[in-house]
């Protein structure tokens, strides 16, 4: 493809210069924030070279391009569009002009997902270790007692004992604070005064008298929604203090009184509301998948896709490390993996069907990333283009989380689905039976179904 051509076209079709707030792109994506989309032709940008879907979502209209190629598109269409490439500023005005877009909901959502995906590479790295962990002690690789396995599980749990601290950084951020600052915050909700309640059972912590407060002296290690709720707090006070104290003395005295207050604040009141809100959350979910089993993963499998249209799947990563952190296991990801693989499937049937050529181009490495975890190009390029194959899909999905729950296959971590899971997976064989009955399910159901080919242009 000429990628200089595409950009050169892609831009009337998007209704012109004028019509393009502002720009970015991601891994896979031209991310577009359009003034008015009633004058983009979605149909006629899919028909260009190179496109294999276009979608609006999350407050931005989305090219699909692919891995490498997006890249050079928008080399050449950022000066056409009148984007600047590699700015910061530009960058973060892209995200609040994104922002604006979005409904509260949604926005509440891509908060949480730009909080906790920074974070998924230390879980992720943490959740490989104790998978790897478990398969020395089943089958007696190594000695629980030795050196080797005594530093591996310290390894293996680093990042769950820290979390409030990652959490407290990348929070801080999002929410326009100091971030080392809610590092600190996040520190003192892990301080070794407090009691350590992760991996402990029987321990009590001793109560502390706080004029007449009765303040229990419990760690908050591997929780989330109290030191998310803490920071929140921590950046609204530290953005007043700013304020009102005066600019030669602000180093000194706004760090100062943020901590100070956050910190009683936090061990106080937030931080005992948030663990109750996190124990009942995860206590209603838990209830939900002891009580329905093979049902709530036969729902959620097959609802999974239809709830990442919404772009309300990217709060789930708070949720599922809340779980993660308090149970040992992440039974949510499996039931997501399943619905993501079935994409592939849907998609592989597509292929194998379909007479149009721009479709067949488009349908194989969209199978393939879906296998990967990655399901926009599958999604939105391929199966809700035609409808049933995403019905099919979901048929698949739903098949699969019913097997991976009645299996009770979980996760060591969050953010990993389709085959590079199995890195994770507590299960990997029933994971790898789920994976084959989810793509061979939605494979079969969308062949049923069938779906109207267009003809070649």
């Amino acid at each position: 493809m000429n990628h200089k051509d595409v950009a050169e076209q892609l831009v009337p079709l998007l209704g012109g210069e004028d019509n393009i707030l502002s720009g970015a792109h991601c891994a896979t994506r031209l991310r577009l924030v359009i003034e008015d989309e009633g004058k983009v032709d979605k149909a006629a940008i899919e028909e260009l070279d190179g496109v294999k879907g276009a979608f609006s979502s999350s407050g931005q209209f989305q090219v699909i391009f692919g891995t490498g190629t997006v890249n050079k598109v928008f080399t050449h269409f950022a000066p056409l569009a009148g984007i600047s490439e590699g700015d910061k500023e530009a960058s973060d005005a892209h995200k609040e002009a994104a922002n604006k877009k979005m409904n509260p909901f949604a926005r509440f959502a891509r908060t949480l997902s730009n909080i906790f995906v920074p974070i998924i590479p230390a879980i992720v790295a943490s959740g490989m270790l104790m998978g790897l962990l478990g398969l020395m002690n089943t089958y007696n690789w190594v000695d629980p007692e030795s050196a080797l396995f005594v530093m591996l599980d310290m390894f293996s749990s680093a990042a769950f004992i820290i979390l409030p601290i990652l959490i407290g950084y990348s929070a801080a951020k999002e929410f326009g604070g100091n971030p080392f600052l809610g590092a600190v915050v996040g520190g003192i909700m892990v301080h070794p005064a407090l009691l350590n309640p992760w991996g402990l059972s029987d321990a009590q912590p001793e109560t502390l008298d706080f004029f007449g407060f009765g303040v229990e002296m419990l760690g908050y290690q591997g929780t989330v929604i109290p030191v998310l709720l803490t920071v929140y707090f921590m950046s609204k006070i530290e953005k007043a203090l700013r304020k009102v104290i005066p600019n030669m003395v602000d180093l000194l005295l706004t760090p100062f009184l943020t901590v100070v207050l956050t910190g009683f604040f936090a061990l106080l009141v937030i931080g005992p509301l948030g663990r109750a809100l996190g124990n009942g959350i995860t206590g209603a979910l838990g209830f939900l998948y002891d009580t329905a089993g093979p049902i709530a993963g036969l729902i959620f499998g097959g609802l999974y896709s239809t709830i990442v249209l919404t772009g309300v799947h990217h709060s789930f990563h708070a949720i599922e490390a809340e779980i993660l952190a308090q149970i040992g296991g992440n039974y949510l990801l499996p039931i997501w993996a399943m619905a993501n693989v079935a994409q592939g499937g849907a998609t592989l049937a597509v292929f194998t069907r379909t007479k149009n050529k721009k479709t067949k181009e488009v349908a194989m490495p969209a199978a393939v990333s879906a296998f990967l975890g990655v399901t926009e190009p599958a999604i939105f390029g391929v199966n809700l283009k035609h409808r049933r194959p995403f019905i099919g899909a979901a048929i698949g999905g739903a098949l699969g989380g019913a097997y991976v729950v009645f299996t009770q296959v979980m996760a060591n971590g969050i953010g990993l689905t389709g085959v590079p899971m199995f890195a994770i997976a507590q299960d990997p064989l029933n994971y790898g039976i789920g994976f084959l009955i989810a793509v061979a399910g939605a494979f079969g159901a969308t062949l049923l179904l069938g779906w109207k080919d267009e003809p070649n242009k």
